[in-house]
């Protein structure tokens, strides 16, 4: 929690600093910072009439696992931690298949148009492709491994639909809420090959992290604050989104909560660099599927929450015609898993934006 209020604090210094009084006025579109990072969801809002066409590219890699802050081994984590499912048929007493690696990729399609200068609309279509990777220890104990095997899913993911209302509409500075809502439209009873302790390879439902979507219509509501001065511009957001029912399978996803900070330099009338902070607050799933059971860490409900700080460099670029290009790479600074957990290693953003009237 102390991460939360030093990250609050200085999104608060950011969005209530001072604006530069010798500059010339800031908010214009033309700028190449005039959007934020490009890892930054529902920045910017458009005038009446307008459209914006998006599409990103987002990678993520996670291995090695965390017990809270501290690394663990998986022959550790195969002989130390138990196993919630322990007692029931066929399941040792610890967590006898270990995650090593996941990766993730994500494409996302955007789509923007402001009914409005008050209102405008967004709708993000993802498709998700995800790979994890094991070491499955023979038997009931002791470190003797007896294979490896990986998982695959891939996908349509869950769709946010947002409305951006504007609150504050200055040349230099502007403020916006955001209220929508997920729809459950990717699929959470995704499954596949495993080996398990006993030599055997059984197809099975797959762990809450593997899975494409929620299963639950969950409300987004946030606020995102931009402001620019000289060659300067910085920003602050806040983004939630909340699970407030169970799904089909008896359970709902943890509440996520992002906290970020950015500011930004005017490198070239066309190019901006960027530094950012995002604070990621995930919580544990509630309830269980009675589908997913196993001696791993991924199909343990309590085993999924997390805080992460991460720190983002970025590029943003302006070409002639309403295109603009991005990048932004993300790292950890610090992380506290509800683990054993894989810990993120990094994370790339890349999208391009057309927009038009």
């Amino acid at each position: 929690m102390q991460h939360l209020r030093l990250l609050a604090t200085l999104a608060f210094a950011t969005a209530t600093a001072p604006v530069m009084a010798d500059h010339d006025p800031s908010g214009d579109p033309a700028r190449p910072d005039s959007h934020a990072p490009i890892g930054v969801m529902g920045d910017h809002v458009h005038d009446k009439g307008e459209w914006m066409v998006s599409y990103r590219f987002m990678s993520m890699s996670m291995a090695g696992n965390l017990l809270g802050s501290d690394a663990i081994d998986p022959d550790t984590i195969a002989t130390t931690i138990p196993n919630r499912f322990f007692g029931m048929p066929g399941q040792p007493p610890t967590l006898r298949i270990v995650p090593t690696r996941m990766d993730m990729d994500m494409h996302m399609a955007g789509l923007m148009w402001a009914p409005s200068d008050r209102v405008t609309l967004m709708a993000m279509l993802n498709y998700v492709e995800k790979s994890m990777d094991h070491v499955t220890y023979q038997g009931g104990m002791g470190t003797t491994v007896l294979g490896t095997f990986s998982t695959e899913t891939s996908g349509l993911g869950d769709t946010p639909l947002s409305a951006l209302v504007s609150l504050v509409d200055q040349p230099d500075a502007k403020l916006h809420a955001i209220l929508g809502v997920s729809a459950p439209t990717g699929e959470n009873d995704e499954t596949g090959t495993v080996l398990t302790p006993m030599n055997m390879r059984p197809t099975i439902r797959l762990p809450y992290p593997m899975q494409l979507g929620s299963g639950t219509w969950d409300p987004i509501a946030g606020l995102s604050w931009s402001a620019w001065g000289g060659d300067f511009g910085w920003g602050a957001q806040w983004r939630s989104t909340f699970r407030v029912e169970d799904n089909d399978e008896g359970y709902r996803l943890g509440d996520e909560h992002r906290l970020t900070t950015w500011g930004s330099y005017v490198l070239t009338p066309r190019t901006s660099l960027s530094l950012r902070l995002e604070y990621l607050d995930r919580g544990d799933v509630e309830g269980q599927d009675p589908g997913i059971m196993g001696p791993v860490q991924t199909a343990d409900p309590d085993r999924l929450g997390a805080e992460r700080l991460d720190l983002g460099l970025g590029l943003n670029h302006r070409f002639d015609g309403g295109v603009r290009l991005a990048l932004e790479w993300l790292t950890p600074l610090h992380q506290d898993l509800d683990g054993p957990q894989l810990e993120t290693d990094w994370q790339l953003v890349a999208g391009l934006q057309y927009s038009w009237d």
